[in-house]
């Protein structure tokens, strides 16, 4: 089998640890550097730039599974990296099964609701946009030529990955009874979901990717702040928080919503391997799947 992962970040070279030694593994990268660090993580690289078209043709009939992890470039509308990478896998494509890491920002603000993958996408913002032009774009070629999955991941963090700088600088957060919800995969956890629905996902199927935390933002916050061993963040008025934070955190600050992870359960079968933020920074012990 071969697998191409497309977007070898963090979460993508996880992934590729997890399928070494069961799959041959390419991977797209523009850069000489990039392609060094494909190959100390065991995967052939493939100089190609979704930015790009030209250059992509010989991906066409590279691999029978596709990981697409690659985000949006950071301005416009619409996300034409999925554009052409979808153009190129259109050509002769040997591609069976492709998954696409989206973003759960395309539901928009759901006012604190539990969010299953039926509600409607009404994204506010242009990086969610961005994303609800990608899933488009991916379930009409899945429609057309082979089987796609969608995963829509809140806030991925690990112990690398986690808003620690924010806590250091004693940022405040919102009083709580004005807070909003927020949601998190560990990518660990991405890494292997990802890898679940590109063998047993339903045909273009939607998956909310997320775990078992029921926390509001501040909670999260306080969270990082124990795992630290610093202060917790001061609590505000939600005003005086908005005057206080960048205009992107702002946007986080805006939605709220409760993600409903029933559907990898149940027709995935998958199980956490943290299944909480605390169990993930380490402070609780993870599920064993």
């Amino acid at each position: 089998m071969r697998i191409l992962i497309v977007g070898c970040g963090d979460v993508g070279l996880r992934a590729a640890g997890l399928l070494r030694g069961r799959a041959r593994l390419y991977g797209l990268s523009p850069s000489p550097e990039g392609h060094v660090q494909l190959r100390a993580a065991g995967i052939t690289p493939i100089p190609g730039d979704l930015d790009q078209r030209r250059g992509l043709a010989r991906i066409a009939a590279l691999a029978s599974h596709v990981l697409h992890f690659a985000p949006p470039p950071p301005q416009g509308e619409t996300d034409p990296r999925s554009r052409h990478l979808l153009a190129a896998l259109g050509r002769r494509s040997l591609a069976r099964c492709l998954v696409y890491i989206s973003t759960s920002g395309v539901y928009g603000d759901c006012a604190g609701a539990r969010v299953a993958e039926t509600w409607p996408v009404r994204p506010n913002n242009t990086r969610a946009r961005r994303r609800a032009d990608a899933e488009v774009r991916l379930r009409r070629f899945g429609r057309r030529r082979g089987r796609i999955c969608i995963l829509r991941a809140p806030g991925i963090y690990s112990r690398e990955r986690m808003p620690a700088a924010r806590v250091r600088q004693g940022l405040p957060a919102i009083q709580a009874e004005h807070d909003v919800y927020t949601n998190h995969i560990h990518a660990q956890d991405l890494a292997r979901l990802a890898i679940t629905a590109l063998f047993r996902g339903r045909p273009n199927r939607v998956y909310n990717a997320v775990d078992d935390s029921d926390l509001r933002m501040g909670d999260w916050f306080d969270v990082v702040a124990d795992h630290l061993g610093l202060a917790r963040p001061p609590r505000l008025s939600k005003a005086e928080v908005m005057a206080a934070v960048t205009p992107a955190m702002r946007t986080f600050l805006s939605e709220s919503r409760r993600l409903s992870n029933r559907r990898i359960k149940r027709e995935l079968g998958f199980r956490h391997l943290y299944p909480s933020v605390r169990a993930g920074l380490g402070e609780e012990p993870g599920r064993i799947p």
